[in-house]
């Protein structure tokens, strides 16, 4: 086994006993770039150079006094709407051409502090509006997209460029590219993970939060990440638990109860992924966990409220750009932009205030379950030239409508959300089960996806489409 194929975890145990460098596992890290990132496409920005320098000190640390703690010397990426200080940081958009960050984001920050080795900015649909992420491709298959708007981080982490990443999830943006790439991500609760420093599509949906290969390794990431922030006006102050506690499986998922929709998730819904999704709970059962149908509360308004926020809220953000640099966007985004120039004030805050009956619903249908089960998608990696999701029945969709649909729930009742892989489709490209739970119970989010990834081999499974 190669260096760049351990997981955090694995490699965090291997530097720990010498067994590893973090040149060496940069020097790995940095092959699979070489190799792969020009067919790929994941990185806005590469800091190889620096990353050496600090693999060099991680490794001079180490070797005097051990490492300072599980991410000591680990190579990670950077979504590049999150800040790093005197790294371009552009939002891989060209109205931010030439942009150096001054300070660090707190994602950033706190990985730097934890010894993280950073290897570059990962490409972000530009502004994070959008699913496509243009600028990269699909490790599973070149001609497909790698979902967004944190589709450089997925891709990075399906290709073996990096161990760990950033993302962030205003509309699905970090569980769509887990569940595209074959990867884990998860959008923490509302709050939990600072946005200090990271660009804003949405203020009230805006979450950051970890993207890596692993449920361990997630949770690895989410312990440095978690934390309050008074610099973010949405922090929350919040005791952060040890989120590696009980993911061992010694526990079993025995006297949990989860609920599995018998709406909105079930049509229209690719085959594959209706069978994948329909194992995946067979496993969970089997792994000692109860389940229950449920139906969830207000389902047909979640797509129109979260449009109606997330709409009106960036076009507010980017309102003296638009006007100053409105040629410089993509055609799309600038759509998008100035679509929300016609939205009335009474519309948005009638959306605010259907947002909070959807989430008063969803805090009576967790009433006895500890986790909601759904597919993270209803559909699997679409063709980059053509971003159309074609239903059995013969109808269309754009795939930016299919994926954001599946995941505006976890956005707009800011309940934690895992994307964890559960299988792959006839045509070879991954599956994602997607695990909702209660209010910062992050810990439980993660104990069932760890549980699921024990009991199969779909998170150890590498891209085919590199060759």
């Amino acid at each position: 086994m190669q260096p760049y194929e351990l997981t955090i975890t694995q490699a965090s145990r291997a530097i720990a006993t010498r067994e590893l460098s973090p040149v060496e596992l940069l020097d790995s890290v940095s092959s699979q770039i070489e190799r792969h990132e020009a067919r790929v496409g994941a990185f806005a920005t590469l800091t190889l150079d620096s990353a050496r320098e600090a693999a060099r000190s991680a490794e001079a640390q180490i070797r005097a006094s051990g490492p300072a703690g599980p991410l000591h010397g680990i190579p990670v990426g950077i979504k590049d709407l999150c800040d790093t200080a005197g790294v371009a940081s552009t939002s891989s958009s060209r109205t931010r051409a030439g942009r150096v960050a001054t300070a660090d984001s707190a994602v950033t920050a706190r990985l730097l502090a934890a010894g993280a080795v950073l290897v570059g900015q990962t490409h972000t649909h530009e502004y994070a509006y959008g699913v496509i992420t243009p600028t990269t491709r699909n490790p599973w298959d070149l001609d497909r997209i790698p979902g967004g708007s944190s589709g450089g981080s997925g891709a990075a982490l399906a290709a073996r460029m990096v161990l760990g990443a950033t993302g962030t999830d205003t509309g699905g943006s970090i569980r769509i590219p887990s569940a595209l790439n074959g990867t884990t991500g998860l959008k923490p609760t509302y709050g939990r993970v600072s946005r200090y420093g990271i660009t804003s599509l949405c203020w009230a949906l805006d979450h950051a939060g970890p993207m890596a290969r692993t449920v361990p390794d997630v949770a690895l990431l989410l312990q440095t990440l978690a934390g309050y922030d008074p610099r973010d006006p949405g922090s929350v102050d919040e005791p952060v638990p040890d989120y590696s506690a009980g993911l061992d499986g010694a526990a079993g998922l025995a006297g949990l109860t989860f609920g599995v929709p018998t709406n909105y998730y079930v049509a229209p819904i690719e085959p594959d992924v209706e069978a994948a999704f329909r194992a995946a709970v067979a496993t969970l059962q089997d792994a000692g966990a109860s389940i229950r149908e449920v139906e969830l509360p207000l389902a047909g308004t979640y797509l129109p409220i979260e449009y109606g926020i997330l709409v009106a809220e960036a076009t507010a953000y980017h309102q003296g750009t638009l006007r100053a640099k409105g040629e410089l966007y993509e055609a799309d985004v600038r759509v998008l932009l100035e679509a929300g120039e016609l939205m009335f004030a009474a519309d948005y805050l009638r959306a605010l205030r259907a947002r909070q009956l959807v989430k008063l619903a969803w805090q009576g249908l967790f009433e006895g379950l500890d986790a909601v089960l759904a597919p993270t998608l209803c559909a699997t990696a679409v063709r980059a030239d053509d971003p159309v999701v074609r239903w059995p029945d013969g109808t269309e969709e754009p795939a930016i409508d299919v994926y954001v649909k599946a995941s505006a729930p976890g956005n707009l009742t800011g309940l934690p959300a895992l994307s964890v892989p559960c299988g792959f489709d006839s045509q070879g490209l991954p599956i994602g089960l997607q695990v909702y739970g209660r209010p910062f119970d992050e810990a439980t989010v993660l104990r069932v996806g760890a549980a699921f990834e024990a009991a199969t081999d779909f998170a150890n499974r590498m891209p085919t489409g590199l060759g």
